[in-house]
């Protein structure tokens, strides 16, 4: 009788181990294909319920990420943050108060228009705006110089407002927000957005959208926006061994997470890792919390990555696909599945992926895009239609073909999995 079930149970798993062999010959036999001669690819799928790894694939190598760095930027936010993003840190002595930026994105931004500063600052007679607490450069190493005037490529600083751009519009007439800056704007068909390092602005006259240009960020700029919306009250001065004691507090940190990881908002991801500095000193560095990640709740990580901004603007980043799938799967045990997956681009939903990995009725992909010149990968939670979750990521770099048929590739090997694990 034990014989007999000793051999059963063993029929059963030479079963499942050649069930799991037809799949990867399947994937294997896509990825030999000569579509994929002259490009580099990595792929790993995960099962984190069996802990079994499902396909890999070129996933210990590294590679250019692009905004896949997100995920390592969110994770990052996820440790160090609280429930609600803080807005600033402040003193208050008799009639004036003391306000020092810590990284926060969401003042005045166009998106999330929180107003907590000004709210606080209008019940003082006098508003001391700290500022140069920030180590990091304006722009990430490796950004490219030429994208100074594109929507996706603010500037970094420690108290944004208006989210670092100017928002300009045309219909009936010209408008910006902020509004101070109008004046600043010229009608004009020039391919250029704005002066390469000052604060006027082109806007082509033909045009009836609304577009974002990044503003030049300099204490003058930030005198005359803050005198804008608050006249003669706020003078700005640079940090001091003061210790400022109170931290005000912004909108709920899963809204800040959602809109950088479905739009894929540099400037958030950016900020948003300032922001998790604060945490560690009232110096703001982005360095200093991806150094601390990486060597203590990443210290575990088989390939180290090379980490270097939070949006993947950089093509210094290095990470492989084992890395993603390491950090995906601390995030799947730590953070319930429903929130979690809120936080993601849904495939024919939501974000950067609702034209593409569409599920039917169904949704089965929620994952985070990286997107460069040549360069395509996708990181994430694959939903199969027998229930279960695996963890992927896929990652394509140095093609010559179009994204498109880079993505449809993909697209093949993800509906495989869907249908038949």
């Amino acid at each position: 009788m034990l014989t007999a079930i000793k051999n059963k149970l063993i029929y059963l798993c030479l079963l499942a181990l050649l069930f799991l062999s037809c799949k990867s010959n399947y994937i294997s036999k896509n990825l030999d294909n000569s579509f994929y001669n002259n490009q580099f690819t990595g792929l790993l799928v995960y099962n984190p319920k069996t802990k079994d790894t499902v396909f890999k694939y070129n996933a210990d190598k590294y590679f250019t990420p692009a905004s896949n760095t997100k995920i390592f930027t969110l994770y990052t936010a996820l440790q160090v943050l609280p429930a609600q993003i803080p807005a600033f840190k402040y003193g208050v002595e008799n009639d004036t108060i003391t306000i020092q930026g810590v990284g926060n994105p969401t003042f005045l931004h166009p998106f999330f228009n929180d107003s907590t500063a000004l709210k606080m600052a209008k019940h003082y007679k006098n508003v001391n705006l700290v500022l140069n607490n920030l180590e990091d450069d304006k722009f990430g190493p490796g950004w490219a110089w030429e994208d100074y005037d594109t929507y996706f490529s603010p500037e970094k600083s420690s108290f944004p407002m208006y989210g670092n751009v100017v928002t300009i519009s045309n219909q009936d007439s010209l408008q910006s927000i902020p509004n101070v800056l109008k004046d600043e704007i010229h009608l004009s068909e020039s391919n250029k957005r704005r002066q390469f390092n000052d604060n006027t602005f082109y806007y082509n006259p033909k045009r009836r959208d609304t577009i974002e240009v990044p503003m030049v960020i300099d204490t003058t700029l930030i005198k005359q926006l803050w005198d804008d919306i608050l006249p003669n009250k706020v003078s700005i001065s640079k940090p001091t061994d003061k210790t400022l004691t109170h931290t005000a507090y912004s909108v709920p940190s899963d809204s800040l997470y959602k809109r950088m990881m479905l739009v894929s908002d540099n400037f958030l991801a950016e900020q948003m890792l300032i922001l998790a500095s604060s945490t560690l000193s009232d110096t703001l560095s982005s360095k200093r919390i991806r150094d601390s990640i990486l060597n203590n709740q990443l210290k575990d990580l088989k390939q180290k990555p090379r980490w270097v901004d939070g949006s993947g603007l950089s093509r210094y980043n290095l990470f492989t696909p084992t890395s993603f799938v390491e950090v995906l799967t601390k995030l799947h045990n730590q953070i319930p599945q429903e929130r979690l997956f809120n936080l993601f681009p849904v495939g024919g939903n939501s974000g950067t992926l609702k034209n593409y990995y569409s599920g039917g009725e169904k949704p089965y992909i929620y994952a985070k895009s990286g997107t460069l010149g040549n360069n395509y990968s996708l990181s994430g939670y694959l939903i199969t239609k027998s229930g279960r979750t695996l963890i992927f990521s896929f990652m394509n770099n140095h093609y010559r073909k179009s994204t498109t048929d880079v993505k449809k590739r993909m697209q093949l090997i993800f509906e495989w999995l869907r249908d038949n694990y």
